[in-house]
């Protein structure tokens, strides 16, 4: 008789549970970005092209990517430094700095940006020396990048966090006794070894960035044309009640998501066996 395993649940019982999942899936997801894109083309191809080619909708996609190009590599710098401290060193603040790391999954993002407003308004800490200095903080570039590291900054160290701690020390160490110094050492051996799952951070932070609403939202100063970035575009059409051109510019958003779930998709189905050690 072949033995009872703890998986071995009735076959109706796993039809049911897939059948809720997806059907969650579909209500929850899958009908929502359906209709997006539906109502994005409700009024034909000619309607959408204008909305998407429209003055304000050009200047909300270039920023968007702007701010992402600029808040990712600054991130992958901070994550790649971060991880390597707290897995390959042992220091007394680290439990600190783990903290740390955490601590924009936990804060609302609104908050970020109310903090910003705070160091560096007219009212605020640095304010008045920024003015002085004529340094354009808020409603500019730089406030909407800083609010965006903010909010993606633990993408990619926590996901090499856990790929670094496995990995251990070893092969550092013997780089080191082999007389390679530290950076060769992290260009020839640390990186090599975590290059997907640093890419798989790159991906959740890069679609997380184009997509910030709340941060960006406060530190903007919603200047059309100028400071807003997509998500803060369609608000704004939305609010006007412009609803074609609102779901329009929402399928453009949309797309860009999906592009950065097939990469990310396409990367845990070629590299499986390398990713399945960060415990995905």
């Amino acid at each position: 008789m072949k033995p009872a395993t703890a998986t071995a649940e009735p076959r109706w019982l796993r039809w049911v549970l897939t059948a809720a999942a997806l059907g969650f899936l579909a209500i929850n997801l899958a009908l929502p970005l359906a209709a997006v894109f539906i109502e994005g083309f409700r009024k034909g191809i000619a309607a959408y092209a204008a909305a998407i080619a429209e003055p304000d909708a050009i200047s909300a996609l270039k920023l968007t990517l702007i701010v992402a190009a600029i808040a990712v590599p600054l991130n992958i710098i901070i994550g790649l430094s971060a991880s390597w401290a707290i897995a390959k060193f042992d220091f007394r603040f680290k439990p600190f700095l783990v903290t740390l790391i955490d601590l924009p999954f936990s804060v609302s993002p609104v908050v970020a940006g109310l903090i910003y407003v705070l160091l560096f308004g007219m009212q605020g800490w640095l304010g008045p020396w920024l003015q002085a200095n004529d340094i354009q903080i808020l409603f500019a570039v730089p406030g909407l990048v800083l609010a965006t590291i903010f909010v993606t900054f633990p993408f990619v160290a926590r996901e090499l966090i856990p790929l670094m701690q496995e990995q251990g020390r070893d092969e550092e160490e013997a780089a080191l006794s082999l007389g390679a110094s530290g950076l060769s050492t992290f260009w020839h051996v640390t990186l090599p070894n975590i290059r997907w799952g640093l890419l798989y951070g790159v991906l959740l932070c890069n679609a997380r960035a184009m997509g910030e609403f709340g941060a960006v939202s406060v530190v903007s100063g919603h200047i059309r044309g100028k400071t807003n970035t997509l998500p803060l575009h369609i608000e704004i059409l939305y609010n006007e009640y412009n609803f074609a051109a609102a779901f329009a510019v929402a399928s453009l958003l949309a797309g860009l998501a999906l592009v950065t779930l097939l990469l990310k998709s396409l990367l845990e189905w070629r590299y499986a066996g390398q990713l399945a050690g960060r415990g995905h």
